[in-house]
């Protein structure tokens, strides 16, 4: 039964949930302490490097994650680009959502432009195919 560990920015949306479940067959998600959430949510832009700084999560999927396992990396590029390898190596799934955006713009009066995006979920990809 795969688990589906989240190395995500935001919460999962209900389609979400129910999409790794049919698609994936996903029967437990597994959220990071919250080290390794306030971690993966604020990848420092000034480092110099990741790979030190990353070592907790590499703990964190090392510890919860078997092989087989399913991972949602998305976050800094660079960031997700060291997790996705370090998951490949260790026999793991990485994934990413893939979405459909909506943009609005809106002129404001003072001459600036408001642009908002609105995300609709529709699949998860493996990363590589």
């Amino acid at each position: 039964m795969p688990s589906l560990l989240v190395l995500f920015n935001h919460t999962l949306t209900e389609q979400q949930l129910h999409d790794a479940e049919n698609s994936l067959g996903i029967t437990r998600f597994v959220e990071p302490p919250p080290s390794v959430r306030a971690l993966w949510s604020s990848i420092p832009a000034d480092a110099e490097a990741l790979e030190p700084l990353l070592e907790p999560v590499r703990r964190w999927i090392d510890a919860a994650a078997v092989p087989g396992d399913h991972v949602l990396v998305q976050g800094d590029f660079g960031a997700t680009y060291l997790m996705v390898n370090h998951c490949l190596e260790r026999g793991l799934v990485p994934v990413y959502a893939t979405t459909r955006r909506k943009a609005t713009e809106e002129l404001l009066p003072d001459g600036s432009v408001r642009l908002t995006h609105n995300f609709e979920h529709r699949r998860f990809r493996r990363y590589g195919l």
